[in-house]
C-alpha cells in the first residue's frame, strides 16, 4: 500500500510544478513586458 501512495502523490504532483513553472515564466514575460513599455523598447 505504501509503493501505491508514493507512486500516486509522484504522478500528481508533476502538474503542480509544472504549473508553478508556468506561472514564473508568466510572471518573467510580464514584468518584461512592463519594462520594455515603460523604458519604450521593443520586445522583439
Amino acid at each position: 500500500m505504501t509503493t501505491a501512495v508514493l507512486l500516486t502523490s509522484y504522478f500528481l504532483i508533476w502538474p503542480v510544478i509544472s504549473a508553478g513553472v508556468l506561472a514564473l515564466l508568466i510572471i518573467a514575460l510580464v514584468r518584461d513586458m512592463r519594462n520594455a513599455r515603460r523604458s519604450g523598447e521593443d520586445m522583439i
